[in-house]
């Protein structure tokens, strides 16, 4: 087979292969997993309420068993929800408590990262289905693409690890018997206290568990964001040049063969 009809094939080839990788990248990048997962993520964290609760019953027979339920949710600013605490004199009826500990800064940057998320995600979506001619000619959309893409995936796993690490926070100063040890009721022998029922905390774990999802996520997408900078292209044409040599040399040496 002559050597120019060879070198048409092999680009003919190699043309396919990446009209259809280009293909492949936008299905890729255009599935709409970024997205879903952070609506779940900032819409589990952002949904949640529970309560906790308890019972104090009097040593005194005038006095009535009295449950205590506390209503608490994002964003968890435990220090501003109040709640009666029952007392056992004949002066007073109630005093008024607050739970311990604020929370509001892991939750709300988990929450707000979660939101920015989603609308990146939709407007990137837009331009790599829609705009990819212009994506892929200006070099300065891929760069500003990769730096937002392995922003997100830091914050996003600061998030989900703070988050964590917040929600567990959340799960000792809700908990029963934390409110029941800090009712100084409870600690005299004029009263009983016994612990409710403990807080759910299904959907909150279920948005940790979304945050670090959306990290793997977006650490994956950044080889495909990547793909498409400068970066990787110098590399190919390297690598490219480098395999053109050799190739040329053993065409040359093999014509010469030919003729003789």
């Amino acid at each position: 087979m002559p050597l120019v009809l060879r070198t048409a094939m092999a680009a003919s080839t190699d043309y396919k292969g990446k009209h259809l990788l280009g293909k492949a990248w936008r299905l890729i990048r255009g599935f709409p997993l970024p997205q879903l997962f952070a609506i779940f993520a900032f819409g589990s964290c952002g949904s949640y309420s529970g309560e906790t609760g308890a019972t104090v019953r009097c040593n005194n027979e005038a006095k009535d068993v009295s449950s205590i339920i506390v209503l608490f949710g994002y964003p968890f600013r435990l220090n501003r929800v109040q709640y009666e605490m029952p007392l056992c004199d004949d002066d007073s009826t109630s005093k008024t408590m607050h739970l311990m500990g604020d929370f509001s800064a892991p939750a709300e940057f988990f929450v707000t990262l979660g939101i920015f998320s989603f609308f990146y995600t939709m407007a990137a979506l837009v331009v790599y289905l829609r705009f990819h001619n212009l994506y892929a000619e200006n070099k300065r959309f891929p760069l500003v693409d990769f730096c937002v893409t392995v922003s997100f995936i830091f914050f996003w796993l600061v998030a989900a690890a703070a988050w964590g690490k917040g929600l567990t926070d959340i799960k000792g100063a809700t908990r029963p018997s934390s409110l029941t040890a800090a009712m100084s009721v409870c600690h005299g022998e004029e009263a009983v206290c016994s612990a409710g029922a403990t807080p759910s905390m299904g959907l909150a774990n279920i948005s940790v568990l979304f945050g670090f999802i959306n990290f793997f996520l977006w650490a994956g997408n950044c080889w495909f964001v990547f793909k498409e900078t400068p970066w990787h292209g110098q590399g190919q044409d390297q690598d490219q040049g480098q395999g053109q040599g050799p190739s040329q040399e053993s065409a040359a040496e093999q014509g010469a063969v030919e003729k003789q």
